[in-house]
């Protein structure tokens, strides 16, 4: 905690570039997922919705799958409306970002590009939207 994120830049779903370091000035809420996992699939409407609610206050919520295949992403990422950009992720983001050994994953990033907070397995949403909250709320 309280180090700078890993920088990244790669493309989303889309095509379209999506590089960590365009985000400073606004908090980001990085989630780790995978199609097979059933928490990951109960967080990313909430995430969404968030998404929603706080991006006019700088948040912006950025997915990164753990998934070999991105047809299965396109899938679900379809099915759930995201709106958040979602990436592939693999093994040397995952080390970047200390391993990622269980899904899902989260951290939330402050303004300055500083991680300060880390949610690993199955969280209580209300949890990590009170630090969200904290997070925001600081200048």
């Amino acid at each position: 905690m309280n180090r700078r994120a890993p920088e990244f830049a790669r493309k989303d779903l889309a095509g379209k570039s999506v590089d960590l370091k365009n985000f400073r000035g606004k908090v980001v809420l990085l989630n780790f997922w995978a199609t097979w996992c059933a928490p990951c699939q109960l967080e990313m409407p909430a995430f969404a919705a968030w998404q929603r609610q706080y991006g006019p206050d700088g948040l912006q919520v950025i997915g990164i799958s753990m998934d070999d295949d991105a047809t299965p992403v396109v899938g679900l990422v379809a099915k759930l409306k995201l709106n958040y950009p979602v990436l592939m992720g693999d093994a040397n983001l995952g080390r970047q970002y200390g391993g990622v050994l269980g899904l899902p994953l989260t951290y939330l990033i402050d303004r300055d590009g500083v991680v300060r907070a880390r949610f690993q397995g199955e969280t209580d949403l209300k949890t990590i939207e009170r630090r969200l909250q904290t997070i925001l709320a600081q200048p």
